[in-house]
């Protein structure tokens, strides 16, 4: 099979010639630009320059010979743009490493912080010296004023509306849906992997980028009215973004990737009949709406302990989800694979990355990830992930462990 082929067929639920991995295919399945390079050395590769295409989470674009080495299955539709030097600035890691980031989202740095502006000026995101990720620093609702005509400017202040990864700028403006299809296009002539299409459309995190998360969970048991409101309103944006978005790349990519983190480590933020009221059938018009306008599966990051909500997920027409957060409550691998297997395609839970990927030895990661890949391959329905990214403290013998087990 080919990359593509193989990552459909598992999506499909039939068994494919292998597991199909990801790494990099998306801004959840990455690996930090701190350890990116200790990566390289270790697999015999030759340095080459690090370009953060994430600023916020700190992430590097894995270069094809790294993909090469662990068989990965996928590609983001952001390398297919900033390809030319001028979209790239010099900027330094929190190692002291050099690095290039995207030029539009340069941080400054001021009185022992790095520092993320948006176009008026605002610090929207902030990472210390030392940490090694940004933060957001600012909530556009935060002071009550959340009129609904007030939302494409409160997206613009907000960090994780505001800093874009690739293409980012490069498709903005009236000709910015011509220029993604010509991007798109090119990528999807120069491979066969599968290719993945962030999108976003979040609901629940929207509401928390821009009131903040305490007020808005508040808000959906005290001000319902108003949170339907703001969805309602969200949900109009979402779409007509969706049709700009699928319009152009619509016949280049494989998946589309929806966003919003309804877990926590102990199980969902909201209960189902919370997620049923405010956020199914939501959910259900953007996945249902981008499936007509193209042949795409759609796959929802959702981050944490969601057992609970997956019977109303998958009924709202999900067909993968992301990262599988098997260190949570109820999210064990057999167990979901038998109850949910035959429903939904399972991208990730390969590896745990809160306790193994970090401290276990190789072995113990080789051991783990056997295991992992054992529960959920069987009958398709498996795209190998580690669950999230893979961070800066990671020894780079237990990443090469890691792949080295998927399929062996």
């Amino acid at each position: 099979m080919t990359s593509r082929e193989r990552v459909l067929a598992a999506l499909n639920h039939r068994d494919p010639d292998r597991v199909p991995v990801d790494l990099s295919g998306h801004r959840s399945s990455g690996i930090a630009a701190m350890v990116y390079p200790k990566l390289r050395a270790a697999l015999g590769l030759p340095p080459k320059p690090i370009r953060v295409y994430d600023p916020v989470q700190q992430l590097a674009i894995v270069d094809d010979d790294v993909l090469e080495r662990f068989g990965v299955d996928t590609i983001e539709l952001g390398r297919g743009f900033a390809l030319d030097d001028k979209d790239w600035a010099e900027w330094v890691l929190p190692d002291g490493a050099p690095c290039l980031m995207p030029a539009w989202a340069l941080p400054a740095h001021e009185s022992g912080r790095w520092v993320i502006r948006s176009e008026t000026g605002r610090a929207i995101a902030a990472m210390p010296d030392g940490v090694w990720f940004f933060e957001q620093t600012h909530w556009p609702f935060l002071d009550g004023d959340d009129d609904p005509e007030r939302i494409p400017d409160a997206m613009r202040e907000c960090m994780w509306t505001a800093v874009a990864t690739p293409p980012g700028p490069l498709a903005a403006g009236a000709d910015g849906p011509e220029r993604l299809a010509v991007g798109a296009k090119a990528l999807r002539a120069q491979t066969d992997r599968a290719i993945i299409g962030l999108f976003g459309g979040n609901l629940l995190e929207m509401g928390q980028f821009f009131y903040r998360n305490d007020q808005f969970l508040l808000m959906l048991a005290d001000a319902p009215h108003r949170v339907h409101r703001f969805l309602d309103a969200i949900v109009e944006i979402h779409l007509a973004n969706l049709e700009r978005f699928l319009g152009a790349v619509g016949p280049y990519i494989d998946v589309i990737l929806f966003g919003d983190d309804l877990g926590m480590q102990n199980g969902p933020q909201v209960s189902p009949a919370m997620y049923d009221e405010f956020f199914r059938t939501r959910h259900a018009i953007m996945w249902k709406r981008a499936k007509q306008l193209a042949r795409v599966k759609v796959m929802l990051h959702c981050c944490g302990g969601v057992r609970e909500l997956l019977p109303s997920l998958i009924d709202a027409g999900l067909d993968a989800i992301n990262p599988v957060q098997i260190s949570c409550r109820g999210m064990d691998a057999p167990g979901l694979k038998r109850d949910f297997g035959k429903h939904i395609t399972f991208w990730g839970g390969g590896c745990d990355t809160q306790h193994i990927l970090p401290l276990a030895t190789p072995d113990h990661v080789a051991a783990h990830v056997r295991q992992q890949v054992a529960a959920l391959a069987p009958g398709g329905g498996f795209v190998f992930q580690q669950v999230h990214n893979i961070m800066a403290n990671v020894p780079p013998e237990n990443i090469i462990a890691m792949y080295d087990a998927v399929n062996t």
